[in-house]
């Protein structure tokens, strides 16, 4: 056989486990998303402005748990699990020069603490809105520390 069959075989490989992995994740997607309670929420364990280390991904609301997913992941548990109660918003802010490219058009940065080492927190107006409601919705008898 001749060595260019081979780069052919090589080729046709990389192009179908592309599309397997393109795929896998549309059906994670979709999976994740069944039940609705999701958007999109980038995350970034650093206090500091800037671009660097926001991660994008998928946030889905249980009964009193926030769920975080990679969105470039076919893992199905959840990345970081943010416990109703434990999360505090501490602002909110606009991105700021290179970061507004690091995070989804028209989100809105938070600040927040909480038992992870997730400091902040980027999702659209209406998801904010969403997330506050849902904290402030706590079971009585806890605390709920938020300062938008």
């Amino acid at each position: 056989m001749p060595w260019w069959w081979w780069v052919i075989d090589v080729l046709a490989l990389v192009v179908v486990l592309t599309l397997v992995v393109l795929v896998a994740l549309a059906v994670r997607r979709r999976y994740l998303t069944r039940h609705g309670g999701t958007f999109d929420l980038s995350i970034n364990r650093r206090s500091t402005v800037g671009s660097s280390g926001w991660t994008l991904g998928v946030a889905v609301y249980g009964a009193d748990t926030l769920n975080w997913y990679r969105t470039f992941s076919v893992r199905l548990r959840p990345s970081y699990r943010f416990v109703r109660g434990e999360v505090h918003v501490e602002g909110r802010r606009r991105p700021v020069g290179a970061e507004a490219h690091a995070v989804h058009a028209g989100h809105v940065i938070v600040t927040t603490t909480s038992a992870t080492d997730v400091r902040q927190m980027a999702m659209g107006p209406d998801a904010l809105t969403g997330l506050l409601a849902w904290l402030e919705s706590s079971p009585p008898g806890r605390s709920v520390n938020t300062v938008v």
